[in-house]
This record gives C-alpha cells, sequence and structure tokens, in this order.
C-alpha cells in the first residue's frame, strides 16, 4: 500500500510503496542544500521508519540533479553571546542525532547518490548502510573549503570504511571523487548508468524489502558495532571541535564569505 507523497514544497518528500519507504530531498533549485528545517523532518521520518510493519527498507535520494548540495551557506547561522556563529548545538539536537538513528534503525537503509553529495550531504550518504550512485554523482567533502572541519561522522565513517590516509586524502584536500572512483576504492556499492538509474535502484533494493527482516536487523548492529563502537563519541568531537577551535576563526569567516561571493579563499590559518 502506498501513502500520499508530501506535497512538493516540502523540503523532503515521503512515500511507501511494496515495503520501500523512499525519502526524497527536495530543494532542487538549490541542489538539496542541507537547512535545519530538512534535518529535522529526516529524523522525524527516519524515527518513525522504526515502528512502520509496512517499511522494510528505506532509501534516501535527492530531487533533481543532485543528492545533497551540503548546508545551505547563504542562510545565517544564530550568534552566540560572544560574536561567534552557533555551530554545535544544531549538531547535537539535529544533525547527530540523525546519523545516529541511521545507524540504529533496524532496517536497511540505502543512499540513491543521484547526483553530487557534497559536506553534510555527504556524511548522510555514508551513514547509510548501503550506497549506489549515479554515473555522474561526486562525493566531496568540502568542509575544508569554507574553513571547516568535518562534521556528521565522516571523520569516522571514512577510515573505517576506507583507510585512514584515503580519508585524510578526502577530507583535508577537499576534492571530488566521482562515483566510479568512489567504487573502485568501495566507498559505494554499486554504480548505475543514467538510463537505468531508477530500475536499478529499485532491483538493488527488491531483495531487502522481500527479506528476513530480523536477520538484516541483526547483520546490520552487528556490523556497525564492529566497524564504528565509538561513532556517537566521534560525532560529539567533531561537534566540539567545530564550536572551540572554528565557529571564531577568522578562516571560517572568509571560507563562508569566498563561497557567497563565489571567489576563492584567502586562508590565514587563524
Amino acid at each position: 500500500m502506498s501513502s500520499a507523497p508530501v506535497a512538493s514544497q516540502e523540503p523532503v518528500a515521503f512515500d511507501v510503496a511494496d515495503g520501500v519507504a523512499t525519502i526524497e530531498l527536495r530543494r532542487p533549485e538549490r541542489l538539496n542544500a542541507y537547512t535545519e528545517e530538512m534535518g529535522e523532518r529526516l529524523l522525524e521520518l527516519v524515527e518513525s521508519a522504526r515502528t512502520r510493519d509496512d517499511i522494510r527498507v528505506v532509501v534516501i535520494r535527492g530531487a533533481g540533479r543532485a543528492f545533497c548540495a551540503g548546508a545551505d551557506l547563504k542562510v545565517d547561522r544564530p550568534t552566540r553571546f560572544d560574536g561567534t556563529q552557533e555551530i554545535a548545538s544544531g549538531l547535537r539536537r539535529r544533525d547527530n542525532p540523525l546519523m545516529s538513528a541511521l545507524r540504529r534503525l533496524p532496517k536497511p537503509v540505502v543512499a540513491a547518490v543521484n547526483g553530487p553529495a557534497v559536506g553534510i550531504g555527504a556524511s548522510l550518504a555514508l551513514s547509510c548502510d548501503l550506497v549506489v550512485a549515479h554515473e555522474d554523482a561526486y562525493f566531496l567533502f568540502a568542509f575544508i573549503n569554507v574553513g571547516l572541519g568535518p562534521d556528521g561522522g565522516p571523520s569516522a565513517l571514512l577510515p573505517s570504511n576506507l583507510s585512514l590516509v584515503r580519508a585524510a586524502e578526502l577530507l583535508m584536500l577537499g576534492r571530488r571523487l566521482p562515483a566510479r572512483d568512489a567504487l573502485s576504492w568501495g566507498l559505494v556499492n554499486r554504480v548505475f548508468g543514467a538510463a537505468e538509474f531508477d530500475d536499478a535502484v529499485r532491483d538493488f533494493v527488491a531483495p531487502l524489502a522481500s527479506g528476513p527482516g530480523l536477520a538484516l536487523a541483526n547483520i546490520k548492529q552487528e556490523l556497525r558495532t564492529w566497524a564504528q563502537p565509538g561513532f556517537e563519541q566521534q560525532l560529539e568531537l567533531e561537534a566540539r571541535l567545530q564550536q572551540e577551535r572554528i565557529a571564531g576563526s577568522d578562516d571560517f569567516a572568509e571560507g563562508v564569505a569566498a563561497f557567497r561571493e563565489k571567489r576563492p579563499a584567502r586562508f590565514s590559518g587563524r
């Protein structure tokens, strides 16, 4: 049985059919740039999937030509009493609980990366259990490009999925990792061509929707416990360091200004 999708003006659309819940980021005019409202809705939907018997597997994708272009830097963050931007509270209240909820959900979650997955969008994709990608998609951990450290878990997810040196390359250099390279590195499960993408995603997900749910839940818990036992602690470390070291830094202010002005950033190291 299918539920009616959320109205298109909502930042996130939701539909259930044949055991598959599809969560679609819906800000295509902004390449699905991540906002507070979007994060809160994602968290609500993931938590609700836990108790719904008609949901066997969750698929997260983006509308239009992007998966998620990262945090919407055109939206001003709250300011603290000392004049620095407030970063950690949003991570602790919304984004970190979302990534943890994806891990704790006793059902498989598949990221269908239909286009660029940038910053927190890349973190969101990697927090899913399985990742499939469009041939034109890429992953970009662009935090460094605006003077930030990582958040949403990539400092744990990348070294556990790849290696320490691969993780350092992606996080420190802030360069694009095309889908085919992500496949060869072992960061994604499959890459599908443009003409076949939607059908291929459905075929990929089908065995999960019809599979033994309790066994799949066990596998998920066992793999996560082995590979990333300190994930929640790492999320908190990311949030704390963002606030203590970066929120009031010259480099962060310059990185955001350069992004908004569409020019190269001039970092000073302060």
